[in-house]
């Protein structure tokens, strides 16, 4: 018995030793959103300050574990009234709860480079557990940086409601759901 827990021990070091540390680089990488309004069209827009980190020990990162964190008064919709609305008490109140934030639970292969990701999910002071679909694009060695980078694409859709934010703005002027995208090079710490 002994020698199982030496060897497990041993086993899961190995493990966590070999994992590979992960970031996503700024300048190309972006964390979007899309809702509709008014049952007729749809608002898009982007957090410009996130970040996003996975480890990793396998090179096709079925193994990954991944962590976002986004700043809510970086939100942009191109239209600085909205945006100001969206950071206020109405929505998501950035004052009072300043970032979103992810982590992975689980990660399991749909096909080749498609694979659903299961983690807690919160905003506005609210956790929820969402699933999200990662496709891997590749992984190279950037000519540029000279580092190791690794693209990825994540999507899926949230309610707003389950995050409580918005409440008091019915479905027909904004809509529940939300379409999450985020475009991501990561590259090798």
């Amino acid at each position: 018995m002994k020698r199982f827990k030496l060897t497990f021990f041993l086993a899961i070091t190995t493990l966590c030793a070999s994992a590979q540390k992960w970031k996503s680089d700024p300048e190309h990488s972006r964390l979007g959103f899309r809702i509709e309004h008014m049952q007729i069209s749809e608002v898009n827009g982007i957090f410009k300050d996130f970040e996003i980190e996975v480890k990793a020990a396998k090179p096709d990162f079925s193994d990954a574990v991944i962590a976002l964190r986004a700043e809510i008064s970086s939100i942009d919709t191109e239209v600085e009234a909205r945006d100001k609305h969206l950071k206020d008490k109405d929505f998501f109140d950035a004052e009072s709860y300043p970032t979103i934030q992810f982590k992975s639970k689980s990660i399991s292969r749909i096909d080749e480079n498609r694979y659903s990701v299961t983690g807690m999910l919160t905003m506005h002071d609210v956790t929820k557990q969402v699933t999200m679909e990662m496709v891997h694009n590749g992984t190279i060695n950037n000519t540029v940086t000279k580092k190791r980078t690794a693209g990825f694409q994540v999507t899926g859709t949230i309610s707003r409601s389950d995050f409580e934010i918005g409440s008091k703005f019915p479905e027909k002027l904004v809509g529940d759901s939300v379409f999450i995208v985020a475009d991501a090079e990561l590259q090798l710490q």
